[in-house]
C-alpha cells in the first residue's frame, strides 16, 4: 500500500558526532524522497563534520574521524539537500525532537534560513507510541496475555512486573537467568547520580546536561568553582549533589 501524497515526502535519517542539538554535527545523512506517483530516490552522503567524532558515537553508526576526514562540509552540501527538500513534506524516526532540530542547526550556521514549521513532519516514533503504548499495562498484556486489573495501585503494579520479568525470562533465549546479567542489560548508559544529571563516559564523569553537557565535571569545577555553588543552591536532588560534592573535593584537593 502506497501513501496518499499531494506532495513529495522525504524521510530524513542522521548518524552524528553526538545527541547535543547545539554542540553536535552531522557525519552521515540520508533521505529517501517518495512520489505522489510511488517512485522514490535516495541520497546519502557522509559529511566532515569539523569536529571530532567521539568514540562512543563511532560505535554506534561505524563512522570515524578518518572515514569522513576527505568529505565535504555541510556548508558545502547545504544548498543541494535543501533543494532536495524543498516542496517536501518530512518523515522519520525521533526526528521531531532530533533530527529537523538537527538538522535545521546546521542548515543556519551554513547561512541558510529553513523552516520546517511550514511542513507536514511526521514522526513514527510518536505514531508507534501512541498506537502500541509503553505502558505497565501493554507489557503486562504482551508478556502475560492479561489484562492489569487495579493498575495504578502500588501491590498490583509490583506484582504484575515481577510476572512480566518472569515472562521475558522464558520467551528470550539470549536473557540469562540471574541478576547480575538483567540488572547491566537493562541499565543503559552508565550515570552517577539517580536523576541522571552526571554521565559516565570512558570512566569520567561529565555533564549530562545544561551549558556544559558532555563537558568532564571536574574540568567545569576547577576552572569555575561558582558552577558548583550554583549546582548546590539549585533544584537539583541531594543524591545529585552528594555525587557533585564527591567530586568537587576530589578536584579542589588535586588542585592545591
Amino acid at each position: 500500500m502506497n501513501l496518499s501524497l499531494t506532495r513529495p515526502i522525504a524521510c530524513v535519517n542522521l548518524e552524528t558526532t553526538g545527541v547535543s542539538i547545539t554542540q553536535d554535527r552531522i557525519v552521515e545523512i540520508s533521505i529517501v524522497k517518495m512520489f505522489p506517483d510511488g517512485q522514490t530516490e535516495t541520497r546519502t552522503r557522509r559529511v566532515n563534520p569539523t569536529i571530532p567524532i567521539p568514540t562512543e558515537a563511532t560505535s554506534m553508526h561505524d563512522i570515524s574521524d578518518e572515514d569522513v576526514a576527505n568529505k565535504p562540509t555541510f556548508k558545502k552540501l547545504a544548498n543541494g539537500i535543501k533543494q532536495f527538500l524543498d516542496n517536501s513534506d518530512l518523515c522519520g524516526f525521533n526526528s521531531n525532537k532530533f533530527d529537523f532540530p538537527i538538522l535545521t542547526e546546521e542548515f543556519l550556521r551554513a547561512g541558510i534560513d529553513v523552516n520546517f514549521r511550514n511542513r507536514h513532519l511526521v514522526d513514527v516514533q510518536q505514531i508507534f507510541f501512541k498506537k502500541e503504548p509503553r505502558n505497565l499495562s501493554a507489557a503486562y498484556k504482551y508478556y502475560c496475555d492479561k489484562e492489569l486489573e487495579g493498575a495504578h495501585s502500588a501491590e498490583a503494579d509490583a506484582k504484575a512486573t515481577i510476572e512480566i520479568l518472569f515472562a521475558q525470562i522464558q520467551r528470550y533465549n539470549d536473557l540469562e537467568n540471574n541478576v547480575a546479567f538483567l540488572g547491566d542489560f537493562s541499565k543503559g548508559e552508565d550515570f552517577l547520580d539517580y536523576t541522571r544529571r552526571i554521565r559516565l563516559t570512558n570512566g569520567q564523569a561529565v555533564f549530562n546536561f545544561g551549558k556544559y553537557k558532555d563537558k568532564p565535571v571536574a574540568e567545569i569545577f576547577r576552572k569555575e568553582p561558582s558552577y558548583y555553588d550554583w549546582m548546590m543552591k539549585g533544584d537539583f536532588a541531594l543524591d545529585t549533589k552528594n555525587v557533585i560534592s564527591k567530586i568537587f573535593t576530589e578536584t579542589m584537593l588535586k588542585k592545591n
